[in-house]
């Protein structure tokens, strides 16, 4: 009995070069990060902001209302974070609106919402609740902390939703 030859011998060279091809995977095309998508968002639509550095999964921006501001992009347990931070002990209306325009921008709900969650946080501290509150309002989280020199804000999405 003897054993027939099957294949050519291109055919045979062939086909390991086609299984090499296949698995090379072309690169897709370069895009920038959604967290600089949503960093540039906020640019656009809110005057006065700056957008700063990028380091460790953090953009940092500036604004006139707000002695710090930072977006956090995706980490272990949130989508995305604002935290946002003032001078003084009672937050002022246009760092509440701030706080709102940037919270719908970067959420996607309503900036009617957004501003009503974070003015309630801010509201809520106090000599009866204490100086850090933490909320729910909206599918989002709020905690705000306040010191007798200034007040601060974070607003996150957990990563289930």
């Amino acid at each position: 009995m003897t054993l027939r030859r099957q294949f050519s011998g291109s055919t045979f060279f062939a086909a390991p070069l086609v299984a090499i091809g296949l698995t090379i995977s072309i690169a897709p095309p370069a895009r920038a990060d959604h967290c600089d998508d949503l960093a540039n968002q906020l640019k656009n639509q809110i005057d006065g902001l700056k957008v700063g550095i990028t380091a460790a999964n953090i953009i940092y921006l500036s604004h006139p209302q707000a002695k710090e501001l930072s977006l956090g992009c995706t980490g272990r347990n949130y989508k995305n974070e604002l935290y946002a931070k003032q001078d003084g002990h009672k937050p002022k209306p246009p760092f509440l609106d701030l706080v709102g325009s940037a919270t719908a921008i970067i959420f996607t709900l309503p900036k009617d919402d957004a501003l009503t969650g974070a003015t309630r946080c801010m509201k809520r501290m106090g000599l009866l609740r204490g100086d850090t509150i933490k909320m729910r309002y909206r599918r989002l989280n709020f905690e705000c902390n306040r010191t007798r020199t200034e007040a601060s804000i974070t607003v996150t999405r957990d990563t289930d939703e």
